[in-house]
């Protein structure tokens, strides 16, 4: 009796080991299955990778609100030129980067006190934690208008650029933390005109705007073409008078 015992226990044990064995084999046919239909490959974990390496170079997509903008922009200021500024924003975009690179601030090509104390804090608070960002092979995809607002005083336009570059993060002593590889990203690069001064809250406005040739007073209005202070008349380089004062991650 006790050999029957003993192999009546040891059948049992065969059957739930084949049938463990069968589930298995149907969850791998399953997953093989969902892998072939989803990726086109039998290996879940290549899937994945093809879907990270998709990702990666596959650039995201900018908020194109350009042909709804801009003709407004046109109306309100004639002598603006949209090309000259989108490559004004890129290059801002692209020095502002290579500057955290280079734990420089002066590496950034142009911008308002407001945008370059915003870098100098970014570097210095990068500095006080002994780390160090590099944004390397940076290649720019697409730009385009995507925010236009007029409020206290200011007329801001937010460019939005979708880039890709290789982002690593170092410690003081050159040892790389984190490196993302190649990476697909947006960014809003801001570009601010002073409509009217006497409106404007934020005092480092003040130093934004169009000044009088002869005396240097502000020219408070948008359209002004004499100055009020001295009679002087007051043309208008458009272009210049655009200031970059903000970049950051869409």
């Amino acid at each position: 009796m006790a050999q029957i015992g003993t192999i009546i226990i040891l059948v049992l044990i065969l059957v739930i080991f084949g049938c463990i064995a069968y589930a298995v084999y149907r969850v791998k046919n399953a997953v093989r299955s969902f892998s072939r239909a989803a990726f086109g490959t039998d290996s879940l974990k290549e899937g994945f990778e093809q879907v990270e390496q998709e990702y990666a170079s596959t650039p995201k997509s900018v908020s194109a609100m350009t042909s709804l903008y801009l003709p407004n922009i046109k109306r309100e200021f004639p002598e603006f030129q949209y090309d000259e500024m989108k490559v004004r924003a890129e290059n801002v975009l692209t020095s502002y980067l290579m500057a955290v690179t280079a734990g420089d601030a002066s590496r950034l090509t142009e911008g308002s006190r407001e945008l370059k104390d915003q870098l100098e804090m970014y570097i210095t608070q990068l500095k006080g934690q002994g780390e160090k960002e590099r944004y390397e092979s940076i290649k720019l995809h697409r730009t385009e208008i995507a925010n236009y607002q007029k409020r206290n005083g200011r007329c801001t336009i937010t460019f939005q650029i979708a880039l890709q570059y290789r982002y690593s993060k170092w410690d003081e002593n050159g040892k790389a933390v984190k490196d993302s590889g190649m990476t697909q990203d947006r960014f809003n690069v801001e570009v601010v005109y002073i409509q009217d001064r006497s409106l404007v809250e934020d005092e480092r406005d003040f130093s934004l705007g169009i000044n009088c040739p002869n005396c240097g007073a502000p020219v408070s209005g948008l359209g002004s073409k004499v100055c009020e202070y001295c009679g002087t008349p007051v043309v208008e380089l458009n272009i210049y008078a655009w200031t970059f004062h903000k970049v950051s991650k869409a």
